[in-house]
């Protein structure tokens, strides 16, 4: 099974698509512990920020927030929401 370190080694190679892929298996798998799973939807979310989904990771980071609400997906999502309205104040005005 796929484990937390082996996510944070396919980030920093710049293997977001299997990052992605891997955190997806941690996350459906049923005997995963919640700071885990926590855990690998953060990653997840780093990755589709890498990767410029901003949508995906922000979803990633809310779904890690819900788990762990003083882990470091809560500021991840801030920092998202800043850039996005910083660079694109008609994101939530369509």
């Amino acid at each position: 099974m796929t484990g937390i370190d082996d996510i944070k080694a396919l980030l920093a190679a710049d293997n977001t698509a299997e990052a992605i892929e891997a955190a997806n298996v941690l996350i459906a798998s049923e005997n995963v512990e919640a700071g885990d799973r926590a855990e690998a939807y953060y990653l997840r979310g780093n990755a589709y920020r890498k990767q410029g989904d901003w949508r995906h990771a922000m979803n990633s980071y809310l779904e890690a927030k819900e788990l762990d609400p003083d882990g470091p997906a809560a500021m991840a999502y801030d920092h998202v929401v800043e850039i996005l309205e910083f660079f694109n104040k008609d994101l939530y005005n369509p």
